[in-house]
């Protein structure tokens, strides 16, 4: 093909220019060669564009795409390989529909499968990635949209609907399938490429705003548990804004993805909403797809106001809300629009005022004594033979930066974490809650987007088999992103036991203690990371736990990924 003359390739990488992607991120596949050719002619041109970073994984792909958005809110593309390259990145994709994250994800397939006269795609497109009904229906239920592209006539568009379709309300994973055969279509340049406009946001009623801002007036003891109002900062920041104006109470769920609200404020009641919940008269629930568990077991008598852009998820099988009252919209807008309504209203006037002050001094002393069972906790750890993971949690307070970012891919030490780490400001603290082997490409991701903050992933050892950690460590190296990896090693698959004793208490397994699902015979983590320049300790011994912590962050300083892997007593 020409210099001059521009395929479909090109058309893919100017959809991307004009969608504002900063990163196409790719497990390379051997349909992709017109994009090749395109990013190479942009290199050359010196034309600005997506930059292009090559994955040894197609899950570490669609993670690294996933905490870069996590944390700037900003869409990115990821190219996979056929089929197969889309089942090893489907659990990326569910978690990123979960958690209403954009992301435009594209993969190829030969449509003529070798008969197309001068053109050979290759046997494999007709021996192994042939797949019948369209790559479209191996993804449709992990994102919002799927479609085939089956012309380069219209592929500039469709990526550039896709594109819009992802960051719309609410946001995830949109998908296109671009065949070879497009891709190689000439292609012209539109005479106006099109600049998307920003997603559009809906906002809730006026009448609406008014209606809640009444009833948190009206309310003697409203509370606001969530989830993930804390996605972004202005969402974080509208959460605060809202409950110091009344002083309302914040518990979180137990299900949070991110952190929400300031732990150490007085109005941050912990992670337990249920005894909160049971007492309230008004429950705000804020982009909460699940906010107390079990789902029938929600406030007594309180009314229900859920705020969420998409409060009923239809991804979902089961969902009870219970709820009296939707606002439906962007979430941070309707948070500063009820703060705004409630201050039209004249909120800390008259009878109104008098609880907000007796509400301000209640959760004050609640909050100091939830402070009080925290340091106690630690008092208690610190006392018992070994390493417990609420010292561990302590030591990685004691060890790191204030302004440390926090990636959590434990399981039955997550709710510890919650209480315990010492993570502080919006989008420090970000669980994995939809699949585990992520952990470590997500904190990729955030590094990616905040390369001037130390990111630790926190992650469980049964958990680290899972991720891809090769690819993970080669990616680190060759795009210079240490991060430091803390294993929470409690020698085997806990939770499976847990389950066991939970349903047979008195069972076989029980009195013999036979926990087959528990077993995990592990090894030295820590060796993994060495030949690709990184660093790694163990460490069993309490005395030693602060050096080790602080020695890995000295070698991400250096440039260098590390690992510290914590034996834990339980």
């Amino acid at each position: 093909m020409q210099e001059d003359v521009l395929d479909g390739g090109d058309a893919i990488l100017q959809a991307c220019r004009d969608l504002d992607i900063d990163y196409i991120l790719s497990s390379p596949g051997s349909e992709w060669g017109s994009i090749w050719e395109a990013l190479a002619r942009q290199k050359i041109g010196d034309v600005p564009g997506p930059a292009y970073l090559s994955c040894w994984h197609e899950l570490l792909a669609v993670d690294l795409a996933l905490g870069y958005t996590a944390m700037t809110g900003r869409m990115q593309a990821v190219l996979l390989h056929a089929g197969v390259g889309l089942m090893q990145g489907s659990m990326g994709l569910y978690s990123a529909r979960s958690s209403e994250l954009p992301m435009l994800v594209m993969s190829g397939e030969s449509t003529t499968f070798g008969h197309l006269q001068g053109f050979d795609p290759g046997a494999q497109w007709y021996n192994n990635h042939n797949t019948a009904g369209g790559l479209q229906t191996i993804v449709h239920p992990l994102v919002k949209w799927a479609h085939q592209a089956t012309s380069a006539a219209h592929l500039y568009e469709m990526v550039v609907r896709a594109g819009e379709l992802a960051n719309s309300d609410p946001p995830g994973p949109a998908y296109l399938d671009s065949p070879i055969e497009v891709m190689l279509q000439q292609w012209t340049l539109p005479v106006k490429p099109r600049k998307p406009p920003p997603a559009p946001r809906l906002r809730p009623s006026q009448s609406d705003i008014e209606k809640v801002a009444d009833m948190l007036l009206a309310a003697k003891n409203p509370v606001i548990t969530t989830a993930s109002a804390g996605q972004s900062r202005e969402g974080y920041e509208a959460l605060v804004e809202l409950a110091e104006l009344l002083s309302v109470p914040v518990v979180e769920s137990p299900s949070a993805e991110v952190t929400s609200f300031p732990k150490d404020h007085f109005l941050h009641q912990g992670f337990e909403p249920m005894p909160l919940l049971r007492e309230a008269d008004l429950v705000l629930a804020v982009r909460s797809r699940t906010p107390w568990y079990p789902p029938n077991q929600g406030p007594s008598d309180g009314k229900v106001v859920v705020i969420d852009e998409n409060p009923l998820k239809t991804r979902m099988a089961y969902q009870n809300l219970r709820a009296d009252t939707y606002l439906s919209g962007h979430v941070s807008s309707a948070l500063h629009l009820l703060s705004e309504a409630v201050r039209a209203a004249g909120g800390k006037g008259g009878a109104a005022g008098d609880s907000i002050q007796e509400r301000k001094a209640r959760w004050t002393t609640a909050h100091a004594q939830l402070q009080q069972r925290y340091r106690s906790a630690v008092v208690e750890a610190h006392a018992r033979p070994g390493i417990h993971p609420v010292a561990l949690c302590a030591a990685l307070g004691e060890s790191l930066p204030a302004d440390t970012m926090y990636v959590d891919e434990t399981t039955v030490h997550l709710g510890l974490n919650r209480r315990h780490l010492a993570h502080r400001g919006p989008q420090s603290y970000l669980a994995m809650r939809n699949g585990l082997g992520q952990g470590i490409g997500v904190a990729l991701g955030v590094k990616l987007a905040r390369r001037d903050r130390p990111v630790v992933a926190l992650i469980g050892d049964g958990a680290f088999l899972y991720n891809p950690t090769i690819p993970c460590f080669g990616f680190a190296r060759e795009a210079k992103l240490p991060i430091l990896i803390v294993i929470f090693n409690n020698r085997g698959y806990r939770s499976m036991r847990d389950s066991q004793l939970a349903y047979f208490p008195e069972g076989v397994g029980a009195r013999s203690k036979q926990f087959l699902g528990e077993t995990i015979n592990g090894f030295g983590y820590e060796e993994l990371v060495r030949p690709f320049g990184g660093f790694g300790v163990r460490v069993e011994a309490k005395g030693e736990l602060q050096s080790a912590l602080q020695q890995g962050l000295a070698a991400t300083l250096e440039g260098r990924t590390a690992i510290v892997n914590v034996v834990l007593t339980e």
